[in-house]
């Protein structure tokens, strides 16, 4: 069953994103959760930093036509998970991008699970 749940969290983030619904996925990240974003060289560690990463993402790049994650291994061990999974970024006009991502966990009363670190890794 906790699996399913921290599963829930992973794929909710991801359907926020798809919507364009930044609160929706800040309130699955921690208020400390720390982010190794797979377009960016530094640690974030704040979400005024993570506005300012997402703010300045290209507009004119390849359009996402579509994202989907699979081949997840989750493990919980007792309020804490580890999920591992692959990320798939279907652009237009281009090969889909695959980010391997890594993302950590925590059960939190009446929070439930929330994200406290998320690392993503593009594969060339």
């Amino acid at each position: 069953m906790a699996h399913e749940a921290v599963w829930a969290v992973i794929t909710a983030m991801y359907e926020a994103y798809l919507r364009g619904d930044r609160p929706g996925i800040d309130r699955l990240l921690h208020p400390e959760a720390t982010i190794w974003d797979s377009a960016e060289q530094v640690l974030i560690t704040s979400r005024e930093q993570l506005e300012k990463v997402r703010d300045a993402r290209p507009q004119d790049g390849p359009a996402e036509t579509g994202i989907g994650v699979h081949d997840e291994v989750v493990d919980v061990w007792g309020d804490t998970a580890l999920a591992r999974y692959l990320l798939r970024v279907d652009l237009a006009g281009s090969a889909p991008e695959i980010v391997r991502t890594t993302a950590v966990l925590r059960r939190s009363g009446d929070d439930g699970w929330l994200i406290v670190h998320l690392h993503e890794n593009a594969l060339p």
